[in-house]
Parts: structure tokens; C-alpha cells; sequence
């Protein structure tokens, strides 16, 4: 059991680093899955990974206190204008548009009225 923990935390970090240059791709919620893998399969991976210097900080912040750094939800907000905006550019048809609307409006609601770490 402790190769398929593994497996799937080494994917959600995988898929972390490429949410790092995709807008549409969460980061920190991946992270925090591999978190969650590797703690209940690799001692080393676990540690590694909330020591780590870029992601540790985010990780921290949101184990101790629910908390999202201030420049993340600056990043997400960002991301997730440039997403609108190209759907907009591209002329997705409306209904696509009022669904992104709703959801990525939720999305911001919940980032920003995380505290600030």
C-alpha cells in the first residue's frame, strides 16, 4: 500500500509543477494531496516535500491556519482573469461563459476569504 501512497503523492506533485505554468491547474491543492499521500507512505518524501523551499511555505501556512499567502491570491486572481479574458477572446460560446463565471467567482470567493499567511 505504501508504493500506490507514493505513487499517487510523486502524480499530485507532478501535476502541481505543471498547474505552476497552466492557469487552469490548481498548485497548492495538489500539493497539499501529495502532503497527505506521503505521510502516509514515505517519511522522506513527506518531509522533502514540506521542507521544500518554494512549496513548504504553503503548505505550512495552510496545515497550521487555513491560510493563503497574500502574492497566491494575487497569482490566482491573475490566472484566473487571463483564463476569463481568453475565453472571452476566443468567443466561447455564452452558456461556457456564465459557467466560468460562476465557477471561477466561487473559487476567488473561497481564496480570498482565506486568512493571509
Amino acid at each position: 500500500m505504501h508504493y500506490i501512497w507514493a505513487t499517487l503523492g510523486l502524480i499530485c506533485v507532478g501535476l502541481a509543477v505543471v498547474g505552476i505554468a497552466l492557469p487552469l491547474l490548481p498548485t497548492v491543492p495538489f500539493l497539499l494531496l501529495a502532503t497527505f499521500f506521503f505521510a502516509r507512505s514515505s517519511t522522506r518524501l513527506h518531509t522533502w516535500l514540506i521542507t521544500h523551499r518554494t512549496f513548504g511555505p504553503m503548505i505550512l501556512d495552510w496545515q497550521n491556519s487555513g491560510a493563503i499567502r497574500p502574492a497566491a491570491k494575487k497569482a490566482a486572481t491573475l490566472s484566473v482573469a487571463a483564463v476569463f479574458g481568453l475565453s472571452i477572446l476566443v468567443s466561447v460560446p455564452t452558456q461556457v461563459l456564465i459557467i466560468q463565471a460562476v465557477v471561477l467567482g466561487a473559487v476567488m470567493t473561497f481564496i480570498w476569504t482565506r486568512p493571509s499567511g
